[in-house]
């Protein structure tokens, strides 16, 4: 298993605990994934913490109703990143989730530095607008949120008669604000990946849109507070401290999110490598210390109450939470026996879940397991981002053997479809006209298959091999491509599973019963979401940054 990142070879006892891309990517396990140490937002707040950051509410032009404009500045040595955030007033009846929604009750962009009065001027004409305005190569995101209402007027006059929050409200929502999204990369004009990727502090993938999430969920609480202490005058008060981290931020996610998993196959290979390596490196330990199954203990208390919390209405997650329930409370048993007293304790109850427990409680097994283990496995964080341009190019000098014979040994689940069967080509991948977005069209029965984008990798595969039985074994790929440009896409992919093997996911992405959830789910959980509520089998709402300490408790 080959990569290019150093740290993948430091532990060479892991090799033989591996899990192979056969058994990691299919989307029923990737639509079981949570949130681990090398999460995303977990990477950036342990880096933020180490490099002493500091923090600073740079601007409050907010009035007594809770509009105006509030900058949130982080700031280390000669670098800073501000959040410039905009509260509007919104009308009930145009407050929308919904992509082709135009306004929102606040709008965001992560700058970067410190704006002066010329660049708020600037921005004030243009966030608010999100795609309809224009921002700079100084602005790294942009992003828009709603807010959560109900829980957000209860917050507000509790707070106002001098009360906390009940708990029953605060937890069945779990945020004051839901995210409807947060764009970065260069999109809208924003700065491209490029400029910020050799900057340790953003180097790892969707670093900066995290943080600007991050800054986010402090504005939130501050505005719902001072909207309070205007409303409620000497009699209000604040948020407990411990009710403030039960508050995260929503986010709602559609298809717009899907095909990125299929679009960056170097890229999703090394977040998959590093999180197997890091439970491969756990399970590979001979002996638990004390210390360790202590940890290990208390994560498993920590979890059964978190899917106490977690609530869905969607009844395929539903059942999943049902059966966590029951799995965890048989895991937390399986502890408590003194299992984790023998050789390979950490292999030992992997391979017990596996034989007991559902995929949704092995994959939170896996989360729970790296915890105790930072000094481990938290260095493989610097390994999960890729250089994607590097890995484009197609060796024209492979022969159509070899190529077959990579299908053959890593491409076994493509070939076995028979895509001959109309349940096997049901859906088809497409962008919509007015928002340029994902979609996802019902082949025999919607118009547009024409159109269809080429995400089903699996299908090419399939054409490919069979185009290939044929011909002659030595040709070289160049001459063979020559005649057959078509292929150029899905030779590219094959060849790059020499060296990425869990490039690819191992799954029918047409076929009739396809979730897409399962692609957000995986996703998602990289960035370190929590309490995926599936409102379909095409977009969920989560929460992220729930229980994390706020910019003024980590960055002092």
């Amino acid at each position: 298993m080959s990569t290019s990142c150093s740290h993948h070879n430091t532990y060479p006892e892991a090799a033989s605990f591996r899990r192979t891309p056969e058994t990691v990517m299919k989307l029923s396990r990737m639509g079981s994934f949570h949130q681990t140490r090398l999460s995303f937002m977990r990477v950036l707040l342990r880096r933020l913490r180490q490099g002493q950051w500091k923090f600073k509410r740079s601007a409050w032009e907010i009035d007594d109703e809770g509009f105006g404009h509030a900058v949130y500045t982080i700031y280390h040595l000669d670098q800073s990143y501000s959040l410039v955030a905009f509260s509007h007033e919104l009308p009930d009846h145009m407050r929308s989730d919904r992509v082709i929604a135009t306004a929102w009750d606040a709008t965001f962009t992560l700058f970067d530095g410190i704006p002066e009065s010329a660049d708020i001027e600037r921005l004030s004409a243009n966030v608010p607008k999100q795609e309809a305005g224009r921002v700079s190569d100084n602005e790294l995101s942009l992003s828009r949120a709603n807010r959560s209402v109900r829980l957000w007027n209860h917050v507000i006059d509790s707070l106002a008669a001098g009360a906390q929050p009940g708990m029953e409200q605060l937890e069945s929502v779990g945020y004051l604000v839901r995210t409807t999204a947060v764009y970065g990369s260069g999109k809208f004009g924003a700065a491209d990946r490029v400029a910020i990727s050799d900057r340790r502090e953003l180097c790892s993938p969707f670093q900066a849109e995290l943080l600007s999430v991050w800054l986010i969920r402090a504005f939130s609480i501050d505005l719902v507070e001072h909207i309070a202490k205007q409303k409620g005058g000497s009699d209000a008060t604040v948020l407990d401290p411990a009710i403030r981290r039960r508050i995260g931020v929503g986010n709602s996610t559609g298809l717009g999110m899907a095909p990125f998993l299929v679009n960056h196959p170097t890229l999703i290979n090394n977040w998959m490598m590093a999180r197997e390596e890091a439970f491969a490196r756990v399970r590979s330990r001979e002996s638990a210390s004390v210390s360790e199954i202590a940890e290990f203990r208390t994560e498993l208390r920590n979890a059964a109450n978190h899917v106490s919390q977690w609530q869905s209405d969607h009844p395929l997650q539903r059942e999943k939470l049902s059966a966590l329930k029951r799995d965890l409370e048989s895991l937390r048993a399986y502890a408590r026996e003194g299992n984790l007293n023998q050789n390979y304790p950490w292999d030992h109850c992997y391979r017990w879940c596996e034989q007991h427990l559902s995929v949704e409680a092995q994959e939170y097994c896996l989360s729970m397991m790296l915890e105790p283990f930072g000094h481990v496995v938290d260095e493989l964080a610097e390994c999960m981002d890729a250089d994607e341009h590097f890995h484009f190019h197609i060796n024209g000098e492979m022969t159509l053997g070899e190529v077959r014979s990579i299908i053959e040994n890593q491409c076994q689940w493509a070939t076995a479809i028979d895509f001959e069967n109309p349940e096997n080509r049901a859906r088809f991948w497409y962008t919509s006209a007015e928002k340029l977005e994902p979609r996802l069209g019902e082949r025999f029965k919607e118009p547009g298959s024409e159109y269809e984008q080429p995400l089903c990798i699996g299908y090419y595969i399939s054409k490919l091999a069979q185009s290939l039985r044929e011909q002659p074994g030595h040709i070289r790929i160049s001459d063979f491509l020559l005649e057959n440009p078509q292929f150029r896409h899905t030779i590219r992919r094959v060849q790059n599973l020499q060296s990425h093997p869990f490039a690819e996911i191992q799954d029918n992405l047409i076929a009739k019963e396809m979730l897409p959830i399962d692609l957000l789910r995986c996703k998602l959980s990289f960035f370190g979401a929590t309490k995926f509520d599936p409102r379909s089998d095409r977009w969920v709402r989560i929460c992220m940054y729930q229980n994390a300490p706020y910019p003024h408790e980590l960055l002092t």
